[in-house]
């Protein structure tokens, strides 16, 4: 695809992440994306990502468990606008990007959204809201009390400020439409094009995985559950990463009885497609517990596709949309363990050929090239007239 585009090498861009950049694998093929087309500086925690950029680092807020009750108490006592300028990664932000100039800046997730605008001035700001923020973690009763109100705040007070907007996924969008009158473009969170196919299926042996951050609230302990009720054939492996050491312990104290399920080690971002291609089943069961559960269209998805497996998903409406439409796995009729094993143990040898075939067919689509058009587009209206050239060359 090619168009006459408004972008120039010697434009200034900002990508700013509150975030660990270089493990973040959203901000990252911002990153890629942009890295050579543009003089690009990222602003954000950690060290500087492997990439052609300026890097700024912002030192995080403490994340210890004493900070978090200091912060929530704080937040509880303070307006929301007073305890934002006050955090202390918010100061760094500022210090640190103070008296830069930048034609567009990209800022990731809402709680960088004002801090991008103050930085931006008169330049347009680009937000990629990434998930539902005022409903992130609503079926904890502290957190609706505190982040969840602090979210709601910044999103009818700096939404509106913004040039424009994208997330993830066709449900979320709507909910940012409906209680903030914004219009979000969806950029799905789909990996880069891999050049794979789909591996061989044996009759008698089906090697599932499920890669990804062990959080609690996704509940991995009902994967490890759910192979009580599934038929000989099948097997289940875990990459895992997380600073949960107690969680991580206890998932592995609970499948240590199954000597079908083993903990390996996680693998590079960029290697994960390759590294899981030699499975048959990508697999991921996320009760609805909270709206952004309830509307996840995830990053690993789009990883099992992209490694030619076929997919089984309990009732996810976003990701059973993708699932159905692309014809490349099951969904089943509940979250109940029953319900799930039974659509899987009634899968056949057949069913998995026909379902991995299918999720190459869909690569081709589910790719972040494709994605990636949508989001040079609005790249390109934001930015200032310039030197016509082509921005998806």
């Amino acid at each position: 695809m090619s168009c006459i585009s408004r972008i120039n090498p010697s434009q200034k861009v900002l990508i700013l992440s509150l975030s660990f950049i270089s493990r973040d694998p959203r901000v990252m093929r911002q990153v890629r994306l942009l890295e050579r087309r543009v003089q690009l500086s990222v602003a954000g925690y950690g060290a500087p990502p492997d990439a052609n950029v300026k890097f700024i680092r912002i030192e995080p807020t403490s994340t210890s468990p004493l900070a978090k009750v200091l912060q929530e108490a704080r937040l509880m006592g303070a307006r929301s606008e007073e305890f934002y300028w006050r955090r202390p990664d918010i100061q760094g932000g500022l210090q640190a990007l103070n008296g830069q100039r930048y034609d567009l800046i990209i800022v990731n997730d809402i709680v960088a959204l004002p801090l991008g605008l103050r930085v931006a001035r008169e330049s347009p700001v680009l937000v990629d809201a990434h998930e539902y923020s005022p409903q992130e973690s609503d079926d904890k009763l502290v957190w609706r009390l505190t982040y969840g109100r602090h979210y709601h705040f910044l999103c009818q007070h700096y939404l509106s400020q913004a040039a424009a907007m994208t997330t993830v996924c066709l449900g979320i969008a709507e909910e940012y439409k409906r209680n903030y009158g914004v219009t979000a473009t969806v950029i799905e969170n789909a990996p880069s094009r891999q050049n794979l196919g789909p591996s061989n299926v044996e009759a008698h042996r089906i090697r599932m995985i499920h890669h990804g951050g062990a959080l609690r609230s996704r509940r991995l302990e009902l994967m490890i559950d759910l192979m009580e009720q599934l038929d000989p054939r099948f097997s289940l492996d875990f990459m895992l990463v997380g600073d949960d050491k107690q969680y991580l312990r206890a998932l592995r104290e609970r499948a240590s009885k199954d000597p079908r399920i083993r903990f390996l080690p996680p693998v590079p971002m960029p290697d994960i497609c390759r590294a899981t291609n030699c499975y048959d089943i990508g697999l991921y069961l996320l009760p609805p517990a909270n709206l952004n559960n309830r509307f996840a269209l995830p990053n690993k998805l789009f990883e099992f596709i992209q490694a030619r497996l076929a997919v089984a998903i309990g009732p996810s409406p976003e990701m059973a949309r993708v699932v159905q439409e692309y014809g490349v796995g099951v969904v089943a009729k509940s979250f109940d363990l029953s319900d799930i094993a039974m659509a899987l143990n009634c899968l056949t040898e057949q069913d998995l050929v026909r379902y991995k075939r299918a999720s190459d067919a869909a690569a081709e689509k589910l790719c972040f090239e494709k994605a990636a058009e949508r989001l040079l587009m609005i790249i390109d209206r934001l930015l200032p007239s310039s030197t016509p050239n082509s921005m998806f060359a």
